[in-house]
């Protein structure tokens, strides 16, 4: 199951973390997002123990999503080493996921 990132863990959680994080942003009213949300959860469960991948509400967690410039929903970003590596805006397949993880590993 993906991981829940909020303003409060997200530095110690993704910003700290020796590993890819894959951050979606996301909020329930939001239908691409909640199909996102199962790719998402698929693949935390793949990666498990390699890279950090969750998710963040953009409602309950605006700081965040302030500070990453979220205007679009479902934006997916790829952080490594604090910093963003890589950005999918919009629901896509699994397998766009799953390149971008393999190649920021």
């Amino acid at each position: 199951m993906a991981l829940t990132f909020t303003d409060q863990n997200f530095a110690a959680e993704v910003l700290q973390s020796d590993k890819l994080s894959v951050v979606d942003f996301t909020a329930a009213w939001c239908g691409p997002c909640r199909a996102l949300g199962n790719i998402i959860n698929d693949l935390s469960d793949n990666y498990a123990g390699k890279v950090n991948i969750g998710k963040i509400d953009v409602d309950t967690n605006p700081e965040i999503s302030v500070k990453y410039g979220v205007t679009n929903l479902p934006t997916v970003l790829f952080i490594k080493g604090g910093s963003v590596v890589d950005k999918q805006v919009g629901a896509v397949p699994k397998s766009v996921l799953e390149k971008k993880i393999q190649a920021n590993i």
